[in-house]
């Protein structure tokens, strides 16, 4: 039998899901504009900021006529390239999970 504190730790470092990883998971917040809407969309994506990116290049050179991200939910988000007013991509920022000192 382990010692309760080694079975945490095996447990933390055999997780395949990575949701009990220490440090998070780490998320880029990015902002839609388009025209004629009087509300940004906002949203947190797991993509990486150069994945958003190339996302976007896709969409605006006529490659694919949709913008598709996903956020972290799992939902898609799909606007016609033609009605992008302005699309800005925050900084990688790492989300905290557990319960911890802020």
């Amino acid at each position: 039998m382990k010692p309760y504190g080694a079975a945490i730790s095996d447990a933390c470092s055999n997780n395949a899901r990575g949701w009990l990883q220490p440090g998070g998971t780490e998320a880029v917040e990015v902002k839609i504009g388009v025209q004629n809407a009087p509300r940004e969309i906002v949203l947190e994506s797991p993509q990486t900021a150069d994945e958003v990116e190339g996302a976007i290049a896709k969409a605006l050179e006529g490659t694919s006529k949709l913008l598709v991200l996903a956020d972290e939910h799992g939902r898609r988000v799909i606007v016609p390239a033609e009605r992008l007013a302005y699309v800005e991509i925050g900084e990688p920022s790492i989300r905290k999970v557990g319960f911890g000192t802020l």
